[in-house]
């Protein structure tokens, strides 16, 4: 499985952006697809995930209503939208993958695959 994330960049304060994630390698439709991010010298926080099959989403709860997750079952990907970004979302955003199973979602050790991340900078 190849995870290949995409869209990050500067952004001001209060601007949008949209991540992208292609998957590849198998089909997924036992898959539960994810982000997190990471600033340095802190853990991996748990942003949302997205089961392949239906749809269902989660998100952390400082994230909801800020950020949206969706999939697109015939191009194979899973999009972020991040609207009114703060500096405090500055981060490298990871997609990652969970073979099977919809539990546990919030926790990094959960998942079996990794995208490279991208950069998201939010200047004030």
């Amino acid at each position: 499985v190849q995870l290949q994330a995409s869209g990050g960049g500067l952004v001001q304060a209060g601007g949008s952006l949209r991540l992208s994630c292609a998957a590849s390698g198998r089909t997924f439709s036992s898959f539960t697809m994810g982000w997190f991010r990471q600033d340095p010298g802190r853990e991996r926080e748990f942003v949302a995930a997205i089961r392949w099959s239906d749809g269902s989403t989660v998100y952390a709860d400082s994230l909801k209503g800020q950020f949206t997750i969706s999939r697109d079952t015939a191009k194979n990907t899973v999009n972020l939208q991040m609207n009114s970004l703060k500096p405090e979302d500055t981060a490298v955003y990871y997609c990652t993958g969970k073979g099977y199973g919809y539990y546990n979602l919030r926790l990094a050790s959960t998942y079996d695959y990794w995208g490279q991340g991208t950069l998201v900078t939010v200047s004030s």
